[in-house]
């Protein structure tokens, strides 16, 4: 199976990577962590404008039209900037629970641009970063508006976990087939990260010179960063792959072949993204754990998300099981 971006995907890619860059980037990350969340949620709100968030949305119910393929080049570029809140629920999770379950008004309000959030039994029904977002609960294939019980910190100072109290019945919704959209959004966000890590990392073996030389004129650092690269290059064909399944475009689109891949998918971005933090945060050194360097948003995010919609285990147990 050949995917290589079209004139259509490229576009799509750029027009997020503007909406972030016009946003001010990492700092919209920084300035949740501090407790201002207006950049952010004015970033959600623009990326419904473009028909970001209503990507997976048929035409008839007032999305986009198009499909798992565009959100998750949509879903990378948004992981480049560190974007708080719930991305992959935003993006993939909810659109799809909430079409579903026929919440045509509750739909509606997330194509409006207020992000949405919710927990399932892959997230021990607990739901991330629920503060300034709808949260919803599906449980026993019931979706249900839910209430915050109580919240707790994560290792990422913009993500925080919610317990949730069922409230209102919706409909009814598909536990797995939310789960892999939104553990796919999840890699897609990973590579981003990844990427970006890389660049930074890059950026900073050009400018930092020791004995008269920029480090990374030094085997031991190129090495590090082009093992970087190549992770980073063979996870991101996985995460397409499975996206074109999830569209039904490859030649095996069965269930368990899309849920085989976008598991496949998934654990070789956590590792990439991970391996781009350590290896990122070896070349920077010390300064890149501090709170004041962009890296650190990275390298917690990163760290949050490699067990996001299933930890790295579970879907490894799962390609095993295929097998």
């Amino acid at each position: 199976m050949d995917f290589l971006l079209n004139d259509i995907h490229t576009d799509l890619a750029s027009t997020v990577a503007a909406i972030g860059e016009k946003a001010g980037g990492s700092s919209v990350a920084r300035a949740w962590s501090e407790g201002d969340r207006a950049p952010g949620l004015n970033v959600y709100r623009q990326l419904a404008e473009a028909g970001i968030t209503g990507l997976i949305v048929d035409d008839e119910l007032g999305g986009s039209g198009a499909g798992a393929t565009e959100m998750v080049v949509a879903a990378e570029q948004i992981g480049r900037i560190a974007l708080p809140g719930p991305v992959a629920e935003t993006l993939a999770a909810m659109p799809t629970a909430l079409a579903a379950a026929g919440a045509t008004d509750a739909l509606e309000s997330l194509l409006g641009g207020r992000p949405a959030t919710i927990g399932t039994e892959a997230t021990g029904f607990r739901a991330a970063s629920p503060t300034d977002a709808d949260v919803y609960l599906l449980r026993d294939g019931t979706l249900s508006s839910a209430s915050i019980v109580a919240e707790h910190d994560s290792v990422d100072p913009t993500r925080t976990l919610a317990d949730l109290a069922a409230q209102a019945e919706l409909g009814a919704a598909d536990a797995a087939a939310v789960a892999d959209l939104a553990a796919l959004a999840t890699a897609a966000e990973l590579i981003g990260l990844g990427s970006a890590m890389l660049d930074l990392a890059s950026e900073y073996a050009k400018s930092r010179k020791q004995f008269g030389r920029a480090i990374g004129a030094y085997q031991a650092v190129k090495h590090h960063l082009a093992d970087v690269a190549v992770a980073v290059e063979m996870a991101r064909p996985l995460v397409w792959g499975a996206a074109v399944g999830l569209d039904g475009n490859a030649p095996d689109s069965s269930a368990v072949a899309v849920s085989r891949d976008i598991s496949a998918a998934k654990v070789a971005a956590a590792d990439a993204a991970y391996l781009a933090s350590r290896r990122s945060l070896q070349v920077l050194g010390a300064i890149g754990y501090t709170a004041e360097h962009d890296l650190s948003l990275y390298l917690t995010k990163t760290r949050a998300l490699v067990s996001a919609w299933g930890t790295p285990a579970q879907h490894r147990a799962r390609i095993l099981e295929t097998l």
